[in-house]
């Protein structure tokens, strides 16, 4: 086992939100929607940003490796997107 774990919040009505990765197979859970979040992309002075305006959220970054700028994107929207239903 990879050790390596994947997060799905579902609300009361049974609709499953989560971060998009490839170890829950989406389609098992039914008719699924993928919709862009965020775009990491390369800053024009050098290292990597985060644009989470696709979901009305900030610029993040720039970060010297995309490795970061990948977990300041997934970071951002678990904890302002994606939180487990109260």
């Amino acid at each position: 086992m990879s050790g390596a774990t994947q997060e799905l919040f579902v609300s009361p009505d049974g609709t499953a939100r989560g971060l998009y990765g490839e170890l829950i197979d989406s389609g098992a859970l039914g008719t699924a929607t993928t919709v862009r979040a965020s775009h990491v992309e390369p800053a024009p002075d050098g290292g990597w940003t985060a644009d989470l305006s696709p979901v009305a959220g900030p610029l993040l970054g720039p970060f010297p490796l995309r490795s970061a700028a990948l977990a300041a994107e997934a970071d951002w929207l678990v904890r302002h997107r994606l939180n487990p239903p109260g």
